[in-house]
Formats: C-alpha cells, sequence, structure tokens
C-alpha cells in the first residue's frame, strides 16, 4: 500500500452536509459510488467524534484506493459536496458519430434506387460498400449502416 502523505485537502463536514451525507450512506437507494463517496468524506471529517481517519485507513476499511480517497476529497474541498458524491460527467461520447444527417440522407437514398445489377434487394455490405465508393464517407461497417437504418425505419401497424 502506498505510503501515506499529510492531508492536503482537509475535510471539514458542517451538522448539516454530516446528516446529508449520513442519509445518502445509509438509504441503500443510491448507487454504489456515491454511498462510497459519501462514506468517505464522513471518515474523513475532522469533526468526527473519534476524529478523522488517515488515508491509509479509510481506503483498507473500504477497499478502495488510495488515490480515489485523495481524489473525493480534493473535489469535496475544492468544487463542494455534490460534485464530490457525483460521478464526473462525461463531456462527449466515447465515440464519435461516423455519420450525420447528410451522411444518413444519401444512405436512405441510395436504399430507395435500384439494387445494382444482378442483384434483386441492397444488403448491409453493398450499402456500406457504396456509400465509401461515392465518397460520402471514408470509411464504415456494415453495423453502423444497420444500425442507421434502423434508426430511420418506421411500421405501420
Amino acid at each position: 500500500m502506498a505510503i501515506s502523505i499529510p492531508n492536503q485537502y482537509p475535510v471539514c463536514l458542517d451538522s448539516e452536509q454530516r446528516q446529508r451525507l449520513e442519509d445518502a450512506a445509509r438509504n441503500g437507494r443510491a448507487p454504489a459510488k456515491r454511498i462510497t463517496h459519501a462514506r468517505v468524506l464522513l471518515l474523513s471529517d475532522r469533526n468526527r467524534a473519534e476524529g478523522p481517519l488517515t488515508r491509509n485507513q479509510i481506503a483498507e476499511a473500504l477497499g478502495i484506493h488510495v488515490n480515489t480517497v485523495d481524489r473525493i476529497r480534493k473535489r469535496f474541498v475544492l468544487e463542494g459536496e455534490q460534485p464530490a458524491l457525483d460521478r464526473k460527467p462525461r463531456a462527449e461520447p466515447p465515440v464519435a458519430p461516423i455519420s450525420d444527417g447528410r451522411a444518413e440522407a444519401m444512405l436512405i437514398a441510395i436504399c430507395c434506387s435500384a439494387a445494382p445489377e444482378g442483384r434483386t434487394h441492397w444488403t448491409m455490405q453493398l450499402l456500406a460498400g457504396e456509400m465509401m465508393k461515392r465518397r460520402i464517407v471514408t470509411q464504415v461497417s456494415a453495423e453502423t449502416i444497420r444500425r442507421a437504418l434502423k434508426k430511420r425505419t418506421t411500421t405501420v401497424a
């Protein structure tokens, strides 16, 4: 385990904050990460009756890494209670979409056109090849084509 260093971000909770964190840690209905973060802050509190625990003691008690304890404390001191409890929101999707509205419109137009010679209908692979051949996209898979078409398909009851 890492060597304990002095606490650069001391957590001092008032009675109202302590009550909210205890409620979050004990109700059992909050996400597990939120409960763990609340418990870290409660154990780090300088106003705690038994005194604050070290980062190593907290990490061992909760089964998390000492760096996680440090990050939670830092976010609490610098940003406040809610950011320390909640997960950091993702700024953008993990993978940028390959096709945009223009490319999807072109895909629909290709689907509505006649199938290639020697074929009775378009396949996902043929559509992907045609999109690249027409330079609408530089690279696309049949699965991406399938998902784009599935989004646009409507059923009539």
